[in-house]
């Protein structure tokens, strides 16, 4: 049996579509959330079986990595993410790049020698990795006009990904693979009323989030707070991109209210610098991510100052 465990954002499905339509296979597949990292610990693998691994930090599931090496599982393992101590051993196969530049979509399509190039550029632009899918958008030799596409369309699936829970999300991540994979290529896909449901979504709660004003703002980081409501939770991962774009010298940090007097995180680096995101988050419990980008899935609301001074800390050099 083969299993296909993947992120349920854009870099994790869009990786995902060019090994299948390049290399169809017949598999369980496991995703969630975007922030549902911890996946391998649901692969119910047996000795002889293959797992793909696409876009989950290796660190943050080194204890069932090792369990399904030591069962006599074979793993291929495709990430960007802090890998931690990579293991060695036989029957893995890890193509891991913690450069800001790379994403998950990027290593498959290096991998694929271009085969699937569309679900790359878009799995890019859907991970803000603009500058790279544009460069390889133009090297594939793409139209303005289809590069805008694929861009909304990366966009549009990252978005579908964000929420605490697949209930606030438009669509189950394996449920939009599905449909795209079905589409086979981005083109049919953004025809089709599924895209026009994402669209809509993704332009509504944009527009919700137009008038918030920072909570805390320095000339090094600014300090945002969404309310407790299910355009905010789906909104923030785009909406931490668009402030990176818009203020690109400073760090953001974009607060999500929960039920249980918490926030969920999300951190960007500055554009003009794309490192220390992974080092404020992975200093509370449930942070991690990468260097460019990433979040904390619960913040307690009496910890709101230390993400504050951790973020001074990185960015302004106050300690």
């Amino acid at each position: 049996m083969h299993y296909d465990v993947f992120n349920g954002d854009a870099d994790g499905i869009c990786a995902l579509l060019q090994l299948r339509l390049q290399e169809p296979l017949v598999s369980t597949r496991i995703t969630g959330i975007k922030r549902d990292i911890s996946l391998l610990e649901r692969v119910h693998a047996k000795p002889g079986d293959t797992v793909t691994v696409l876009d989950i930090s290796m660190v943050k599931n080194i204890d069932a990595l090792s369990q399904l090496l030591v069962r006599d599982v074979v793993v291929d393992y495709v990430d960007h993410h802090a890998a931690g101590a990579i293991p060695d051993h036989p029957n893995l196969t890890a193509t891991i790049s913690e450069a800001p530049e790379v994403c998950t979509a990027l290593l498959v399509n290096g991998r694929l020698r271009g085969a699937r190039v569309e679900w790359a550029i878009t799995g890019a632009f859907g991970d803000n990795l603009d500058e790279p899918a544009q460069r390889l958008a133009e090297k594939s030799g793409l139209q303005a006009s289809d590069i805008a596409g694929l861009r909304e369309l990366g966009i549009c699936i990252n978005y579908n990904g964000y929420g605490p829970s697949l209930d606030d999300l438009h669509f189950h991540p394996d449920a939009l693979y599905e449909s795209l994979l079905e589409a086979e290529r981005p083109q049919a896909f953004l025809n089709s009323s599924t895209f026009r449901k994402l669209q809509q979504g993704y332009t509504q709660d944009l527009a919700a989030s137009a008038a918030l004003k920072p909570v805390v703002e320095q000339p090094a980081f600014a300090v945002y707070q969404l309310p407790n409501a299910s355009w905010a939770r789906r909104v923030s991962g785009v909406f931490s991109n668009d402030l990176v774009r818009a203020y690109p010298e400073r760090a953001h940090a974009v607060l999500t209210e929960r039920e249980d007097d918490s926030f969920l995180v999300s951190v960007r680096a500055p554009f003009e610098r794309r490192s220390g995101a992974e080092t404020v988050c992975s200093q509370f419990e449930t942070g991690g991510g990468r260097a460019a980008a990433a979040g904390i899935n619960r913040l307690p609301a009496g910890d709101l100052d230390r993400l504050v001074n951790a973020l001074a800390a990185e960015y302004s050099g106050q300690a």
